[in-house]
């Protein structure tokens, strides 16, 4: 074969461009590169610099909760009152630069814009939605997003928290767990069983006999906030009910949302992990030559890229499924199932082409390996979309 010039690891734009080998970014429309570049030109800016420092200190930067509003990022995929209105795809480009910087930071993004103020979009009334909306996509207003509980996760039918009557007012009490920005946030929207089936609120956190418990410390997803959260005779007006919202379908459509952006998000972690791995292969000397010029570590770099390429056109195929309306949530767990699982594992190969400086923060990769850990269970497990495939498949229901 003919001898080649080492590629520059300092050109980060070359080796994109060498990266992208079926040429997909071709497949993408101005309008929707013009997202992409300027949610990465901010993620260079803003979190690459502070978040080993972040993550180290499990610190979360809120001051950037407005800096997010600014830049469009937050309701990105809602239309009207003042939301951005931005298409599927945009919004999945979106979430992969975000997560190419951190998931903590990504996931701040969808609890806000697909969770909290997807749920008042779809559920709420004018009156709920003209408050609320204009407010939280100027990240004015932090949204919190509370249905898992202690003893109900994957099975979201089974908890325990509940919402009566008492005149025209609700008194809620109960408890949930792993809700993220909890302790932050001015509001809460918050699952209960009644006597009707399970609805939704619009919780104030400020309300007397409604408490937060940061979890910590954490392994992963340090610069993120995740709570419990436990409610008291909590009283509510009967402006707090959701009122469109009637049974699971509530909820789920909101996971839907979420898990849809982390069909892309974890393309960016895993596209970060190689791209430190790359150049780090390309810098790096032994035995007299860059350790990219080894069979193994070519090896290592080719499957990643495989599985980038392969994630990537997944994404945008069901990205612009979403567009068109015509979307499945087995398409998107098939996505989020794949994706998450092939990001992890870049993660972790991209580590060992760092050798031992690949466990220091300096690095991404242990950073991304550590927080995929977390994006694999939250918005359903492998198992669950597993399931939910299956029973696609067969027909037959393996639940329970």
């Amino acid at each position: 074969m003919p001898t080649v010039t080492p590629r520059d690891p300092d050109n980060l734009e070359a080796l994109r461009d060498a990266s992208d080998v079926l040429g997909l970014d071709a497949l993408l429309s101005d309008n929707e590169r013009a997202t992409r570049d300027r949610v990465r030109a901010f993620v260079d800016a803003e979190i690459r610099p502070h978040i080993a420092d972040w993550f180290d200190r499990a610190y979360f930067p809120a001051e950037l909760a407005s800096e997010f509003g600014k830049l469009g990022v937050l309701g990105m995929h809602l239309d009207g009152y003042g939301c951005p209105g931005r298409s599927a795809v945009e919004y999945g480009l979106a979430a992969l630069e975000l997560e190419a910087g951190d998931s903590g930071l990504r996931t701040f993004v969808s609890v806000q814009g697909s969770l909290a103020m997807g749920s008042i979009h779809r559920w709420g009334s004018d009156e709920q939605k003209n408050e609320w909306l204009p407010r939280m996509a100027a990240g004015e207003v932090i949204g919190s997003f509370g249905l898992t509980e202690p003893s109900a996760g994957s099975d979201p039918s089974s908890m325990k928290t509940f919402a009566r009557r008492d005149g025209d007012d609700w008194i809620l009490n109960g408890s949930k767990r792993w809700i993220g920005l909890a302790s932050i946030a001015q509001l809460a929207v918050v699952w209960a069983q009644t006597d009707d089936g399970v609805r939704g609120f619009i919780v104030p956190t400020d309300a007397p006999g409604f408490h937060t418990t940061v979890l910590e410390p954490k392994g992963s997803m340090r610069a993120s906030i995740q709570t419990e959260l436990h409610f008291d005779e909590v009283r509510l007006a009967s402006s707090a009910l959701l009122p469109e919202a009637k049974g699971l379908r509530g909820p789920f459509s909101a996971l839907n949302e979420a898990r849809y952006g982390i069909v892309w998000g974890a393309l960016g972690a895993a596209r970060d992990s190689y791209e430190a791995a790359l150049r780090r292969s390309l810098a790096r000397e032994q035995f007299g030559v860059p350790i990219a010029s080894f069979q193994l570590t070519q090896q290592k770099l080719v499957n990643m890229v495989v599985e980038l390429q392969k994630g990537a056109l997944l994404a945008l195929h069901i990205g612009r499924a979403k567009d068109a309306g015509t979307l499945t949530p087995t398409q998107i767990s098939l996505g989020k199932l794949n994706n998450v699982r092939e990001a992890i594992a870049i993660a972790r190969e991209a580590r060992t082409i760092l050798g031992g400086d690949g466990v220091l923060l300096e690095h991404s990769p242990i950073r991304h390996a550590a927080n995929l850990e977390s994006v694999r269970t939250y918005e359903g497990t492998d198992e669950v979309h597993t399931l939910i495939l299956g029973q696609h498949l067969t027909g037959i229901g393996a639940f329970s």
